[in-house]
């Protein structure tokens, strides 16, 4: 049986390691990662921690993810599997997201080193 959250969960960005981190009660429950090229913020990678699981974070993560590449002016790469399935279901962040190109991955592999 999984432990239930006892506080809402909060979403934090942190730029060192960029990526945003899922907090639920003050532990870290989970994370979308991300390169910025330009004005595009390219996630690539987004998990939740098995002990967490089934309990809707990851979607709140990336909804407020999202929510902060738009006021900042930004636009979204969806590379990250979980990220492009969310933008099919939440059509408001359209107008701000980019295709995922052949060149996108392959400056992609570059930054990360693969």
């Amino acid at each position: 049986m999984s432990e239930q959250a006892t506080t809402a969960p909060v979403v934090r960005r942190v730029d060192a390691r960029h990526r945003y981190e899922i907090l639920v009660d003050d532990n870290r429950a989970g994370l979308t990662a991300y390169r910025d090229r330009d004005d595009r913020r390219v996630f690539f990678h987004t998990e939740i921690d098995d002990a967490y699981a089934g309990q809707g974070l990851a979607s709140i993560l990336v909804e407020q993810a999202l929510t902060d590449v738009r006021a900042a002016g930004m636009r979204i790469v969806p590379v990250c599997p979980y990220v492009a399935k969310f933008l099919k279901k939440h059509d408001e962040f359209a107008d701000i997201t980019d295709p995922v190109t052949p060149e996108v991955l392959s400056w992609l592999d570059a930054q990360l080193g693969r």
